[in-house]
């Protein structure tokens, strides 16, 4: 890999130090209202045989994670909005792409047909798409105001890409159009128990089903799973399946993995077919998570991204890391 090369690192212009204190206030209100984390790791701990600790060099934070070609991640600096290029068996990341002042990367998700990467960008109200062979910007987009929205999670269909808000009752969809050129994006309003905007967080994870037609998102707030109808908006939980803190989310098969972020676990859940039900099976931990936010998979293995939430708002951690673990 040959990430792009790195600036000096000056201090941010006011703007992005405004919408980082937006964020991070709100992520202070979720912390405090969240219960102690479960078995919260010592920082110096070291990886069993069955893990690999995958540093970030340089970050400041971390947030976003997505698979891939192969055994390649992205991981972002979500305060900074810079995207780490790693790889999960050689055990090793490094800077990608450099970004402009201003931008936040939180959930990401690459598509590989278009060798692109969408990346959710939270308190600025963007969203942001990278080309994937060269780190180049290919494509910015305003869908809510900054400082009032937090666009924070991002699945991928045949049609394009959804984005959730965490401070709003709404989904936000950009287009692919023909030769993988993103088209000019859209809002969705949800309607229904998802579109409850009570809580400090709200609309978190997101995935979409193979054929497009349904989209599952978490609700951090209410612990829960819903699936949005994406042509109306319509929503309805998806019964049985307790989920608090959920963060990010996986789906694969009928199964998906929760990243219950301040319960330091990814919980797996087995949905019925219909999406109406489904029950948690068991759980993934680790000593060494920390306040993990989103997960990627890799065959039987997850990759997962510790945000440090624990440590304070803004986190004080020294380093981040993602921790790959088996599933």
């Amino acid at each position: 890999m040959t990430p792009t090369p790195t600036r000096s690192r000056r201090s941010r212009p006011v703007r992005l130090r405004r919408l980082t204190v937006s964020l991070l206030a709100t992520l202070g209100l979720t912390l405090a209202l969240a219960p102690a984390p479960v078995a919260s790791p010592a920082p110096a701990a070291a990886a069993t045989p069955t893990e690999r600790i995958i540093v970030l060099p340089g970050a400041s934070s971390a947030e976003g994670i997505a698979a891939g070609r192969g055994t390649t991640f992205y991981a972002g600096d979500y305060a900074r909005g810079d995207i780490f290029r790693g790889d999960v068996r050689r055990g090793a990341a490094e800077l990608f792409v450099d970004v402009p002042d201003g931008r936040q990367a939180l959930g990401m998700i690459v598509d590989e047909r278009h060798h692109l990467l969408f990346v959710a960008g939270g308190a600025t109200g963007q969203a942001y798409v990278y080309d994937l062979d060269t780190g180049a910007t290919r494509a910015t987009y305003q869908l809510a105001p900054p400082d009032t929205s937090i666009v924070n999670d991002v699945t991928l269909t045949r049609e394009g890409a959804w984005f959730t808000d965490s401070l709003r009752a709404q989904l936000y969809f950009v287009p692919i159009g023909a030769g993988g050129v993103p088209g000019t994006a859209r809002t969705q309003a949800v309607h229904g128990p998802a579109a409850d905007t009570g809580g400090a967080f709200n609309l978190n994870g997101i995935r979409a089903t193979p054929d497009g037609r349904t989209l599952i998102v978490g609700h951090f707030a209410h612990g829960a799973l819903y699936t949005v109808d994406p042509a109306t908006g319509a929503s309805a939980r998806i019964a049985g399946v307790d989920v608090p803190n959920v963060d990010g989310i996986l789906l694969e098969a009928g199964r998906l993995w929760a990243v219950r972020s301040f319960d330091n676990r990814i919980s797996r859940v087995d949905l019925a077919p219909d999406l109406r039900s489904g029950r948690v099976e068991a759980d993934v931990t680790s000593d060494r998570f920390q306040v993990p936010t989103t997960a990627a998979r890799f065959g039987h293995r997850l990759a997962v991204v510790n945000a440090k939430f624990d440590t304070g708002v803004p986190p004080t951690a020294t380093r981040y890391e993602v921790v790959v673990v088996e599933r």
